[in-house]
């Protein structure tokens, strides 16, 4: 048995000891019940400076290697959006290159068009000034996603919400990128708890307010529209919101915290959590295919305590937790990230995040993992 001292929150060290590991099986096939995407992180080359602000140097192998993993295990890919740190660090030429290679790569398993999203949204114009240089840009992103074969995911942009004066001008701005998109699109709403500068998107701070808007968009628009990513934690508002979408649109739930019960309701999944559970969420997503249901609230289960301490306040850092999963389990090679964020959280938080993923059965080599961690705790003083 694996063991390893972890502090703990009264600065008492506790002796954990590891289970031993889950071996998940991969589908033979992708899910037929549900469109599930797993938004995937990257990879920052260990040895180049990544200060807040530094230019993007990214670990291509690796990013893209892990990008493989989550097709092997029959989820589609989102890539160039917030788990893959938009507007925290990923700026517009490492992305651009990011969406260019991903597609590259989607090609080994089918078709890019249905195997990879893309985010396309304004945050290389952080200085935009007027609707029109908002338009520009979104199209001007549109179109790299769009020539690199992807789906396109329209992302929230924070220019368009600090100049946006009511619903209109996102109902103008929308229905323009829309109607330049040559392939149905995604929508993505993201809560003010992953960008605080999202606050009042759709035109309200005032939720049903803003879901009318939103709702008239979508309506007006249906037929350009595959489906909406909905990020705001709240899973009575995704029901509501689910029920009343046109015929032939999909709510993805990007709810880090209720997954289980959401999909098992009927929405489709577009979700962070699933970068570092996508083995188990593959093995949930076949038996709802099975239809049982059963199954799939207990492989989930076990992730959701995980889920919750990753997404914690301040959640825009959830990223953090994700990218250090991904070093436990030996998809890269180092606990590095773009634009510093891997110091982000605490060594309290990240040593709960080792446990849990621990007892959700996501590290596949414990005696890796347990290695890693201990080198991590040596650099909060934890020897023992």
């Amino acid at each position: 048995m694996t063991v390893v001292t972890l502090p703990m929150p009264d600065r008492r060290l506790e002796t954990y000891r590891m289970r031993e590991p889950v071996v998940w099986t991969r589908p033979p096939s992708p899910p037929a019940s549900r469109v599930a995407y797993a938004a995937a992180h990257v990879v920052a080359d260990p040895l180049a400076a990544h200060s807040p602000g530094s230019p993007t140097a990214l670990d291509w192998d690796a990013t893209l290697r892990f990008r493989r993993h989550l097709w092997s295990y029959g989820l589609r890919v989102a890539d160039a959006m917030d788990t893959s740190q938009r507007n925290m660090g990923l700026d517009w030429t490492a992305t651009r290159e990011l969406i260019r290679r991903s597609a590259a790569a989607a090609r080994d398993f089918g078709d890019p068009a249905d195997l990879l999203a893309c985010g396309a949204g304004t945050d290389h114009l952080s200085e935009a000034a007027t609707m029109e240089e908002v338009v520009a840009g979104y199209l001007e992103q549109i179109e790299t996603v769009q020539d690199a074969g992807a789906r396109v995911v329209v992302m929230a942009s924070r220019q368009l919400a600090r100049l946006a004066r009511g619903p209109e001008d996102y109902h103008k701005v929308y229905a323009t990128l829309l109607a330049r998109a040559d392939r149905p699109v995604i929508l993505h709403w993201l809560g003010e708890m992953f960008d605080p500068a999202l606050a009042g998107y759709w035109g309200s701070r005032d939720l049903e307010t803003a879901t009318e808007a939103f709702l008239a968009l979508i309506h007006d628009n249906a037929a350009r529209v595959d489906g909406v990513k909905v990020s705001l934690l709240d899973a009575g508002h995704e029901v509501r919101l689910r029920e009343r979408l046109p015929g032939g649109v999909r709510l993805y739930t990007g709810d880090d915290f209720n997954y289980p019960e959401l999909i098992a309701g009927g929405s489709h999944a577009l979700l962070g959590v699933f970068d570092p559970i996508a083995p188990a969420a593959a093995a949930a997503l076949r038996a709802l295919d099975d239809g049982d249901r059963e199954r799939l609230a207990s492989v989930l289960a076990p992730t959701v305590p995980l889920a919750r301490k990753i997404f914690e306040t301040p959640t825009y850092h959830y990223k953090t937790g994700i990218v250090l999963l991904a070093w436990l389990a030996g998809h890269q090679d180092a606990f590095v990230m773009v634009n510093g964020a891997h110091s982000a959280r605490s060594i309290l938080h990240l040593a709960e995040v080792f446990r849990l993923a621990d007892q959700a059965g996501l590290l596949p080599d414990p005696g890796l993992a347990a290695a890693r961690m201990r080198a991590l705790l040596v650099t909060a003083g934890v020897t023992a």
